[in-house]
């Protein structure tokens, strides 16, 4: 629910059930709290997660509001928003725990279910981190392609900070497997798109890989 309609339905349930005696009121009242605790705690965990890369102080608050936020969603059969929770539980254990394998499962369901209601942002998310599962599996034709429909995802639905932020991605991959020219030519590619949507942070990004790569 918008704004905070919430808080007065849930009133008007609460008096249906507490004086007017309909016991369907307190289900009803569940639902419209899931709709907006699920969102919440995606919000919640996602600042966590975000704190993290800033400071790699772990917090399991983190997992625990993905891992609440999956189960609310699948209660209310949103399988868009079950499918992103799913996969920040996913990210949890691969980037925060270092787990890549644990993550895995999650990124695979999480592909799949955004896939069935075509929500091809979180598509984008989940097969890029399948790709860095594979990549550092030794996968690297695997990773390669999961990197690269990632950034045509993207592309598609003109999320370009998430764009360039895959190119970075392709171009530590193809840097890694001995084609430093197709990497240059990545974080080229990279920082046009990221200078085009003022991603100032992706931009940071490009400048170190390109340090990183030279050297």
């Amino acid at each position: 629910m918008q704004g905070q309609g919430w808080i007065e339905r849930t009133g008007e349930l609460f008096e249906a059930a507490m004086f007017g005696g309909d016991t369907s009121a307190l289900d009803r009242s569940d639902d419209v709290l899931d709709a907006v605790e699920a969102p919440l705690s995606m919000a919640r965990g996602k600042v966590l997660h975000v704190r993290f890369l800033n400071d790699r102080e772990e917090n399991s608050e983190e997992l625990v509001l993905f891992e609440r936020a999956a189960e609310l969603y699948e209660r209310l059969g949103d399988a868009s928003g079950e499918a992103d929770a799913l996969f920040w539980v996913g990210c949890w254990h691969q980037v925060v725990k270092g787990d890549g394998a644990t993550g895995r499962p999650y990124f695979e369901r999480s592909y799949a279910l955004a896939k069935s209601v075509d929500d091809r942002m979180t598509m984008s998310y989940a097969i890029r981190h399948l790709g860095f599962a594979d990549k550092d599996a030794g996968h690297f034709d695997q990773a390669r392609e999961r990197l690269t429909e990632s950034v045509t995802l993207r592309r598609e639905i003109g999320f370009r900070p998430g764009e360039a932020a895959g190119l970075v991605a392709l171009a530590y991959l193809a840097s890694e497997t001995g084609d430093p020219s197709a990497a240059f030519h990545h974080l080229d590619e990279a920082q046009s798109v990221a200078e085009s949507c003022g991603a100032k942070a992706v931009l940071g990004w490009i400048d170190q890989a390109r340090t990183l790569i030279r050297s």
